[in-house]
């Protein structure tokens, strides 16, 4: 396998930012995912910021299922597109085609509570990848911390597959 690296130049934000509501920063994590991932297309397509994204989505003080994120996220944008689980091939995909994929760590639903994985329950939006011998090490923004701004990571595939799900938007041609 030839060693296939691409990165989205995308400017991460901290779920903790002065902007976001207080209440609703340590869960905040799926809506600054949908917002990031909505800034690459025409502001019209989703005018919502991330708190109202928060409260539009579904989400709660514990977090946003995945389920939730898609259905709202569909109703949110409507018929012209498509909002949708995918796998690790398609995210390829939808990076090489200049699109950010959502990604969901959840090892506490995905009864994996042994494993060693970069995150227990978080959404991050996956801005690049690059193929490896045997894993693909996703690029991510990690949203950031109380302490610190988002920041740039990479984290391996097949380490956190496991407790991994990804969603993509793209609109229908």
């Amino acid at each position: 396998m030839n060693n296939v690296k691409k990165v989205l130049n995308v400017t991460g934000k901290s779920q903790y930012a002065e902007d976001i509501k207080a209440s609703f920063r340590p869960s905040a994590c799926g809506p600054v995912t949908a917002s990031i991932m909505m800034e690459q297309f025409p502001p019209a397509a989703c005018p919502f910021d991330a708190n109202e994204l928060y409260t539009r989505l579904g989400s709660t003080k514990i977090g946003l299922a995945k389920g939730q994120f898609i259905y709202n996220m569909r109703k949110l944008l409507g018929a012209q597109w498509t909002v949708g689980e995918c796998d690790s091939e398609e995210l390829m995909r939808q990076i090489d085609n200049g699109r950010i994929v959502a990604a969901k760590f959840d090892k506490w639903f995905n009864f994996r509570w042994r494993g060693t994985y970069e995150f227990d329950y978080h959404w991050v939006p996956v801005i690049g990848y690059e193929e490896k011998e045997d894993d693909i090490e996703l690029i991510i923004h990690d949203n950031g911390t109380r302490n610190r701004p988002s920041q740039v990571r990479h984290v391996s595939y097949k380490r956190n597959k496991p407790v991994l799900s990804f969603v993509k938007i793209e609109p229908k041609s």
